[in-house]
């Protein structure tokens, strides 16, 4: 999966270095990142010696990978020098994977220090601990740390068939599970049996935790789940959610190309008979 960098370590301790020369460079424009691509799906970052007219501070401290330092550019960068923005989505399947997972992760980052430039409670402007990832109100002392939300992913099974679907509205287009986000007050089990009822209208049983995500494109930390079909299989399905969803064979399940999300692995080990 996308966050799979072994042996490279993702350090999110908040241990703020000086800006050098080589440090790394993070710009995004939306959803779209600064790159300079390669061969195939290769690409590289900027790093401060790249664009030296700019103050320093014009980046802020992110993380560190390996003994590498990340800074996210305040202001996006201009496309010059042979780098130009792309997707988000370019990460999915590009390479190298561990600067991919930085470039995702930083995307989450610059989003929280984007949306929690004012204080919600007394709309001051907020500032930036020194000590930790954290933004806080000098006026009324309210503190703010990086929100996650917890999210399902569900496989759910019928004999030699998996619940398939495509998602509506949105740009990520290809095979997936059912998916949903946690409500307040319900554990991460009832998640997944209401969201199963409300995508497509039918009751699951055996629930089996697989493994968990940081799914840093939605800011979200995923639960995966395989389950199996409990009553009737006709799916009423939610397209306000779901274009479309269907029970699909073993051998009619799409190749994982990407290598990046749970949702894929998932499948593709049912696919090979593993779950």
């Amino acid at each position: 999966m996308i966050q799979d960098i072994s042996p490279h370590v993702f350090h999110n301790e908040y241990v703020p270095a000086p800006l050098a020369a080589t440090s790394v460079l993070l710009s995004y424009n939306g959803r779209n990142i600064l790159v300079r691509t390669g061969k195939g799906n290769e690409f590289s970052y900027p790093v401060r010696s790249d664009f030296l007219d700019e103050p320093d501070t014009s980046f802020r401290w992110l993380f560190r990978e390996d003994n590498q330092d990340y800074f996210l550019a305040l202001v996006p960068l201009p496309e010059e020098k042979g780098f130009f923005y792309v997707s988000i989505n370019f990460m999915r399947a590009s390479q190298p994977r561990f600067q991919a997972f930085a470039g995702i992760a930083g995307l989450s980052l610059r989003n929280w220090y984007a949306n929690h430039q004012y204080c919600g409670q007394c709309g001051q402007p907020m500032e930036h601990s020194e000590k930790e990832r954290m933004v806080h109100c000098e006026h009324c002392h309210t503190m703010i740390y990086p929100r996650i939300c917890p999210a399902v992913i569900v496989a759910v099974r019928n004999g030699n068939s998996l619940l398939v679907s495509k998602y509506a509205g949105r740009e990520y287009k290809k095979a997936a599970l059912l998916a949903g986000f946690a409500e307040i007050g319900e554990t991460i089990e009832e998640t997944v049996h209401r969201e199963v009822m409300e995508e497509v209208g039918v009751k699951v049983k055996n629930l089996q935790f697989y493994k968990s995500q940081p799914w840093c494109f939605t800011d979200t930390l995923l639960f995966g789940f395989f389950c199996d079909l409990d009553g009737s299989d006709v799916l009423k399905v939610d397209h306000d959610e779901l274009a479309t969803a269907a029970w699909i064979s073993r051998e009619d399940i799409p190749e994982d190309t990407e290598h990046a999300s749970l949702t894929m692995e998932m499948m593709t080990l049912f696919k090979q008979g593993k779950k």
